[in-house]
């Protein structure tokens, strides 16, 4: 499941780059996909619209079996 996830974030990867900001998978537990934002994405106030209207939406779609996606 962690190539899956990993090649979707990799599409994803460009638009939060563009952005100044990145992403990467810290790991994944009973469908629970936890990611870290770092740069400009690190702080930004709307990075919680970014994880679950974005990267979570993204990963859901394409993976039933994630259930959430969380930033640590």
């Amino acid at each position: 499941m962690n190539e899956k996830v990993e090649k979707i974030i990799e599409q994803i990867r460009p638009s939060l780059q563009a952005d100044g900001g990145d992403v990467e998978l810290v790991g994944i537990k009973d469908g629970v996909v936890s990611v870290r934002l770092t740069g400009a994405c690190g702080c930004c106030p709307m990075s919680t619209m970014t994880l679950k209207n974005g990267i979570e939406r993204m990963l859901k779609s394409k993976l039933p079996e994630v259930k959430e996606v969380v930033s640590v």
